[in-house]
């Protein structure tokens, strides 16, 4: 789905992001993607999120508080309103 959400912004004519970025230093955490010139990372929550929500904020609010703008997306963004992730991504590029 990372792959598919890429694809998504991609083909919608958006800059390609880089994939698997690691961020900080020291180390902050791994981005899904990521606009370094936008400081945005986008994540993509998949099923197994929800095992992991407490590490997932904590990691969040690290990213946050080091200048860092985060936009979550899950399948059903991805699968049920594209259009609608890429004009919040594209809105997050200006």
């Amino acid at each position: 789905m990372e792959s598919r959400l890429r694809m998504i912004l991609v083909l919608a004519g958006l800059p390609r992001p880089r994939v698997q970025v690691s961020l900080g230093d020291p180390f902050i955490a791994r981005a899904d993607l990521f606009y370094p010139d936008q400081k945005l990372v986008i994540e993509y929550d998949g099923a197994t999120h929800r095992d992991s929500l407490v590490a997932d904020n904590r990691r969040q609010n690290r990213l946050v508080d080091a200048g860092y703008r985060v936009l979550r997306f899950s399948a059903a963004d991805v699968l049920a309103s594209p259009a609608s992730v890429v004009d919040l991504v594209r809105r997050s590029l200006v």
